[in-house]
């Protein structure tokens, strides 16, 4: 169907949920892919990332050159989102100026990809009553990029897991992109929580006690979570894992922590997927990564408009054949 390869590049990559979607939706498609660059300023997701995939990302991609970076088809990144010093002002890029948006922005003005998937916490969307969102993108529309964005929920793409993002998709040409429709019911938890456990991930008697004489749960296996008010609730699926929360917010049956792997699991990410840091850098970096289900979802549906070496229209014949046969 390809004739050559898609490149990418994999901003502000955590552990690499943007590539391992990526790579996964090429493969099924019978398409060869290839990184030709990534950055992460924090050290132990580097270190994971080229335990993984046998390279290092570059660090703080504010000192990286945009005119240094490969040429590539599309572009990844899951970006922090600060405050906006001129929101508002319409000044184009100028607005995003001091933000690591900015960053992004610069290398799409500089390398011009056919297309990209941004992803960001749900808040953006209301973020200084709709501002933020709003020059985030008109800055993109200015690029010369057709945009669009949802809020999507990984609980409706196969992981049981309550996770919102915002997605923001792009593209040069006037194509008929949609988001994905919610597909089939998510994994139960008992096919992600592991059998034997050690014991240093249980909670104390204490807090274990604690928790049973205040909350009944009608789901069993369940997560409990515990708001910051107190509150305990249980659902056979979890609540967004996140990176700084408190120790014993999420606890397996009111019992004990999720594992490393349990919190991968939850995330998308294939049981092959090394762990080489520690219980909390892991906790903090599955809690960062981007639900790999949700996002591959999306790259299959902008897949066909990517394509290399096909005139589009032929491109999308032969998708819609290929989707239809399965």
């Amino acid at each position: 169907m390809y004739r050559e390869k898609l490149k990418f590049i994999d901003l502000f990559c955590g552990i690499g949920g943007f590539r391992v979607a990526f790579e996964q939706a090429c493969a099924e498609n019978g398409i060869t892919s290839e990184c030709v660059f990534s950055s992460d300023i924090d050290k132990y997701a580097q270190d994971s990332y080229e335990a993984n995939f046998g390279e290092r990302p570059h660090g703080d991609i504010t000192m990286i050159d945009e005119k240094n970076i490969p040429d590539h088809d599309v572009l990844f990144a899951g970006f922090p989102c600060q405050p906006f010093s001129i929101i508002g002002q319409m000044k184009g890029l100028n607005d995003t100026r001091g933000t690591l948006f900015f960053d992004i922005a610069r290398i799409l003005e500089q390398k011009k990809p056919r297309a990209f998937i941004l992803e960001n916490v749900k808040q953006l969307v209301g973020h200084d009553k709709g501002k933020t969102l709003k020059v985030i993108l008109q800055s993109l529309k200015e690029l010369g990029y057709q945009v669009q964005y949802s809020v999507l929920n990984a609980l409706d793409y196969g992981l049981p897991q309550k996770r919102e993002r915002v997605v923001i998709v792009g593209h040069r040409e006037p194509i008929m992109f949609t988001f994905p429709n919610p597909e089939k019911p998510y994994k139960p938890l008992s096919k992600v929580l592991e059998n034997e456990v050690a014991e240093k991930h249980y909670a104390s008697e204490y807090i274990r006690e604690k928790r049973k004489n205040s909350h009944k749960s009608p789901y069993y296996p369940s997560i409990w979570h515990e708001n910051k008010s107190g509150n305990i609730c249980s659902y056979p699926y979890s609540c967004a894992l996140r990176a700084g929360a408190s120790y014993n917010y999420l606890l397996v049956n009111g019992e004990r922590r999720l594992t490393p792997r349990e919190m991968l699991r939850l995330q998308g990410f294939p049981d092959t997927y090394k762990i080489v840091v520690s219980d909390g850098q892991a906790r903090k970096q599955a809690g960062n990564a981007v639900p790999v289900n949700m996002i591959k979802a999306v790259a299959l549906k902008l897949l066909p408009y990517v394509a290399i070496g096909m005139d589009q229209t032929a491109v999308l014949r032969e998708y819609d054949l290929q989707y239809n046969a399965s």
